[in-house]
């Protein structure tokens, strides 16, 4: 079987998984990766609850670590983590997971500007001199503000936040890639897709 192959049954094998129940050999496992441990070939994510490309719920708790394939054929890209689960523009709240307390935590902001309708090659998020997307979110301390792009809602939002947030990693405020994994073992996984990062349509 091709990678490009694999990806797609990967895509496939999820609804089909679901409607079959425990009578299959295998299962799939999707989620937003939380931490990603290239050294020990690990990953965290959070899994969505809702299964829907459009609208995901990573509400699922307890966070699920899965051992990676040793086979690079079963590997998608490697993963970015991060911390954000969602940002809800029109409450003006941002929800994260907390590694300390190993839940999640809502955070109200205020918004200090925000535009919709900016796809990922608006020259907002996109620079065309160097053909590569600008680096999100930004990040000002002394503002006390993040500059956060959300490619699904197509928004870009510039939120301040308390000063006590501030002590947080960068990548609390950024989104995790969105993974696949298909195991016959709990926390085994035997392939692993990076859904945010592979186009199985491109030729």
């Amino acid at each position: 079987m091709t990678r490009k192959s694999i990806w797609r049954t990967l895509l496939v094998a999820l609804p089909v998984a679901l409607l079959m129940g425990c009578s299959e050999p295998g299962k799939v496992d999707q989620g937003r990766v939380i931490k990603y441990d290239a050294a020990a070939k690990t990953i965290t994510m959070i899994r969505d609850r809702a299964n829907d490309a459009q609208k995901p719920d990573y509400t699922v708790l307890p966070p699920m670590t899965y051992t990676l394939p040793s086979n690079p054929d079963e590997m998608g890209p490697e993963p970015k983590a991060g911390g954000r689960m969602k940002i809800d523009n029109k409450k003006n709240q941002i929800t994260i997971f907390d590694p300390t307390t190993q839940n999640f935590k809502t955070i109200d902001f205020v918004m200090i500007d925000f535009k919709e309708n900016i796809d990922k090659e608006h020259p907002l998020v996109y620079d065309k001199d160097t053909d590569k997307p600008k680096k999100f979110p930004v990040v000002d301390k002394d503002k006390k503000t993040v500059t956060i792009y959300s490619g699904r809602q197509k928004t870009l939002s510039v939120i301040q936040l308390p000063e006590e947030y501030f002590s947080m990693p960068d990548s609390t405020w950024d989104a995790g890639d969105e993974a696949r994994v298909f195991y016959k073992e709990e926390g085994k996984a035997l392939r692993f897709m990076n859904v945010s990062k592979t186009n199985i349509y491109k030729k």
